[in-house]
């Protein structure tokens, strides 16, 4: 009967048990190779936090116009590209968000973890500030701001009466050094110039 039945039935049978052993196997098998690969490899070391030390351009292509073609650099086209992430943000609040994001730093090398500082490193800073402040409100001096202000009006003022005089010295040379013509003298007139001096 059974060569009846494979007669009848065509189909191919498969044995389950062994294609589960098979597979609980190979499961075991790369569940080991993960576990070696995490042994060989020493954990990231990243770096802590730290603060940028280039401006962010975020002004360069304001208010300029760029015609964009199929084949144009994705690093070209429309918003700010980030070369780090290789992508392109389309407005300056979200890159601003992307470059101070986790996937940004963690692409920099970096965590989001900052350097805890010591009380020594926050005194020099509080003096270092400190000097910077008195610095400061020596350059801010009112007074003699307002005596190099008024100089500097001085000089522009006597900068323009210069060219107001060498003005009319030239308009003055003109009218005297032009020959009266004929037609002038007979109307009875010497020039053409205007009378005020």
């Amino acid at each position: 009967m059974a060569s009846k039945e494979r007669a009848e039935d065509h189909r191919r049978k498969w044995d389950r048990d062994e294609y589960e052993r098979l597979a609980a196997e190979r499961i075991q098998e790369e569940l080991e190779a993960q576990e070696k690969a995490k042994q060989k490899q020493p954990p990231i070391k990243r770096d802590l936090l730290r603060q940028r030390d280039y401006r962010v351009d975020l002004e360069s292509k304001l208010g300029k116009s760029v015609v964009i073609t199929k084949n144009t650099p994705s690093s070209q086209t429309g918003g700010y590209y980030c070369n780090v992430c290789d992508c392109v943000v389309k407005d300056s609040i979200n890159f601003l968000d992307h470059i101070n994001g986790k996937k940004h730093q963690r692409n920099l090398g970096m965590t989001m973890r900052v350097e805890r500082s010591s009380l020594d490193q926050v005194k020099k800073r509080f003096e270092l500030n400190k000097r910077k402040l008195e610095e400061k409100k020596k350059d801010y001096d009112i007074e003699q701001k307002m005596k190099e202000l008024r100089e500097e009006e001085e000089k522009l003022r006597e900068y323009r009466k210069e060219k107001r005089k060498e003005k009319r010295r030239k308009l003055d040379e003109d009218t005297d050094t032009t020959p009266s013509s004929e037609l002038a003298a007979i109307m009875g007139f010497s020039g053409f110039g205007s009378s005020k001096k």
